[in-house]
């Protein structure tokens, strides 16, 4: 009898990279796919086969920056393949250059910059926004019952992680006629991490391409699937202030700065349990509404 594997084991999965040669790594993709490889799969296979090449990044060095640039779109039928440069390597820094590829075409560049952690009396970070606590909040699917035909795409999608919004998601905010400029998410995965602090970061990356870019489009009280919105990612920024457990929950607060020219771009932060900042990024996208006839 063949053992049924959750959205949680596949995620796992992805991340278990085959070696295809001196720095290079073959990802697979989970068992349920979109038309598309998801950009936060991206992400987090390119953090581990990254960490794969840098002695000392599951212990005294620490992955402190990655900056991605999405290229082409990649297709769910084949691995993608990470080409791995070592840029640097000295005792307290490490830089690396991540080619993802497929069938010889670019998908995206990453670049990672690792240190060891430092002795500084400069300590200091924003506090995390005042919100429920996870605890008693509805989780994804519970958000998403009753709207299973118009963001199918949110239902069909893999839930590796487990999601419990602090504020209505677009979906219920467009029929209470809400505009939210920010939204705040707990997220955890949805099982137990190994004690591996890659995989973590990892787990935090895929994680930040999920909510991201929603901020651009509450704020003017739009929603996916009853509005007709077009979104691509194409460039991310990622750092990781301090060290994060991401089988624990993680509040994950985005903002949107900006929108214009059919582009948007937010930021977002990362606080722990105990309201401490551990990582920020910032996400730029291709994000074009079509409005309705007689929409205003």
């Amino acid at each position: 009898m063949t053992e049924t594997l959750t959205d949680f084991d596949e995620f796992l999965g992805t991340l278990d990279l085959a070696e295809a040669g001196e720095d290079r790594y073959l990802g697979r993709h989970p068992a349920k796919t979109a038309s598309r490889t998801f950009g936060g799969q991206i992400l987090s296979q390119a953090i581990v086969a990254s960490g794969n090449t840098v002695p000392g990044a599951r212990d005294s060095l620490f992955l402190h920056a990655a900056h991605t640039h999405f290229i082409n779109g990649g297709e769910t039928n084949a691995d993608l393949e990470f080409v791995v440069r070592r840029l640097r390597d000295t005792r307290n820094v490490a830089n690396r250059l991540v080619s993802v590829e497929q069938g010889g075409t670019v998908l995206a560049l990453m670049q990672l910059a690792y240190q060891t952690d430092g002795r500084n009396p400069l300590v200091h970070g924003d506090p995390a926004p005042e919100v429920p606590a996870p605890d008693g909040l509805p989780n994804i699917q519970d958000t998403l019952q009753g709207y299973e035909d118009v963001v199918t795409m949110f239902v069909e999608a893999p839930q590796p992680m487990d999601m419990r919004f602090t504020n209505d998601p677009a979906w219920i905010a467009k029929g209470k006629g809400l505009i939210q400029e920010d939204n705040n998410v707990w997220i955890r995965t949805a099982g137990p991490l190994p004690d591996d602090q890659v995989i973590h970061d990892a787990a935090l990356a895929y994680a930040s391409d999920t909510t991201i870019l929603d901020s651009i489009i509450t704020r003017h009280g739009l929603s996916w699937g009853f509005d007709r919105i077009m979104a691509v990612t194409l460039n991310q920024s990622l750092w990781f202030h301090r060290r994060v457990r991401f089988d624990q929950y993680n509040l994950y607060s985005s903002h949107s700065t900006v929108a214009d020219g059919g582009r948007g771009m937010s930021n977002g932060q990362f606080f722990d349990s105990e309201g401490i900042l551990v990582a920020s990024t910032t996400q730029e996208g291709v994000l074009k509404y079509f409005p309705s006839k007689g929409a205003k």
